[in-house]
């Protein structure tokens, strides 16, 4: 079960690691293709184009095909992206493999979570589905040190191929390992496979699979539409809006501003080009510390209470960004205080809980395009801001952070008035609540 789940989220480490190792080479990639601002923010957000497609789609071939045979698509396409990015001879070339990419990334954030979910008993299942978003952070982390190495000894004209090559290697493990998982038993009993459900179940170590798959069935058989199921209905209206919502706030956090421009905000504050690349593994490093906590705490206390906390936190360290950004002299101590504050409250609160929630909240027959709705909406809003962060940013200056700032508390209020708490409720009632 832990390899399972593990070896799944290595798609995590790699949706991580290629959405963050571009915030190194923002600079050089401006410089060796003469981009305007407006120019280098589509660069940036090619990927993330791929993301929404990759995401759109990704449910339904899950649904039908399984989730194993998707995830080998998406680390093949991991593959040919990292090598076509490092080598890619024109912009429009880098476009391109940068698209294909996005559209790894894009279906990894459907099938990653609803595999975790899928192999893990409720009881476990929180911590196990924020592996993912554990690896995703590590990812992040892993870009951000490679970022400072490559920069630092490679000639600055080629630095941002190896930035882009080196994710090579992990998508490579990623691809071996994809091919020794088990296929997901929900998926098998939902294909009326329940001999080999039964079967996956007993390696995964489930302690009664034969009642698992009892409740599985049932749980189908009870479940509206089940011939062909369709995602917008009646029956399904609170967890498709709760799904929009939750990845609309998740985003209008400016959590991928940062993360693409951390070298760029830094320098903003004051800082010199290094030390903007290393104060953006200190953004990594913390992001990583606090997810780590986020895997005790997701489990014992719930969605809900993370989020309460985390929405309070993250609006007054984006207020506190965005006024000292607005000073005449901003104190860069005070813009990184800010800064890992806001990583740190994200990381335990909204970045361990969207892709568990969206996992989560769905009934079986619709889980893939109930995750497919979730990060499409993540990744539709993730390209808008991410594309016009920088235009925002020399408009508006530290406003920019005042209003993200100011969408964290209106955050607070959606979770306290309408989401639903999904711990420790098994997959199979999810159709009934």
């Amino acid at each position: 079960m832990i390899f399972s789940a593990a070896g799944a989220a290595l798609g995590g480490l790699l949706f991580g690691f290629d959405t963050a190792v571009i915030s190194g080479a923002t600079s050089a990639l401006q410089d060796q293709f003469a981009l305007s601002d407006a120019a280098l923010g589509f660069t940036v957000a090619s990927a993330l184009i791929g993301t929404v497609i990759g995401s759109l789609i990704a449910g339904a071939p899950a649904d039908r095909f399984g989730r194993r045979p998707m995830l080998l698509a998406v680390a093949i396409a991991y593959v040919v992206s990292s090598l076509g990015s490092g080598l890619a001879p024109t912009w429009s070339a880098l476009i391109a493999f940068r698209f294909l990419g996005g559209l790894a990334i894009g279906a990894a954030s459907v099938v990653t979570p609803i595999y975790i979910a899928e192999v893990s008993p409720a009881a476990f299942r929180g911590r196990l589905v924020a592996l993912n978003q554990l690896n995703i952070v590590l990812g992040i982390m892993l870009a951000f040190v490679s970022n400072y190495i490559i920069a630092s000894v490679a000639p600055e004209e080629t630095a941002w191929r190896w930035m882009f090559g080196i994710v090579t290697v992990p998508s490579i493990l990623f691809l071996l390992v994809t091919l020794a998982l088990p296929e997901s038993p929900r998926w098998l009993v939902v294909r009326h496979k329940e001999s080999a459900a039964r079967a996956v179940m007993v390696k995964l170590g489930f302690a009664d699979p034969d009642w698992e798959v009892a409740g599985m069935r049932e749980a189908a058989r009870r479940t509206p539409d089940t011939a062909a199921p369709r995602l917008f209905q009646a029956a399904y209206s609170v967890p498709v809006a709760c799904a929009i919502v939750i990845a609309m706030f998740n985003q209008l956090s400016g959590i991928n501003a940062l993360l693409y421009y951390a070298p760029r905000i830094f320098e903003l504050a004051g800082a010199g080009e290094g030390s903007a690349l290393l104060q953006s593994v200190a953004v990594g490093g913390t992001n990583l510390a606090f997810t780590v906590l986020a895997l005790f705490f997701i489990d014992r206390f719930g969605r809900k209470p993370l989020l309460y906390v985390g929405s309070v936190l993250t609006g007054l360290a984006l207020i506190l960004v965005g006024v000292q950004l607005e000073s005449t002299s901003p104190d860069g101590t005070l813009v990184l205080a800010g800064l890992l504050g806001f990583i740190a409250a994200f990381a335990v609160s909204q970045g361990a809980v969207i892709w568990v929630f969206l996992a989560e909240i769905f009934p079986s027959p619709v889980r893939g395009k109930g995750q497919a709705l979730g990060s499409t909406t993540h990744w539709v809003m993730a390209a808008a801001i991410t594309w016009t962060f920088p235009m925002f940013a020399a408009r508006l200056g530290g406003w920019v952070f005042g209003f993200f700032g100011a969408m964290m508390l209106l955050q607070l209020l959606w979770v306290w008035k309408f989401m639903p708490e999904t711990n420790g409720v098994a997959l199979e009632e999810m159709a009934v609540r």
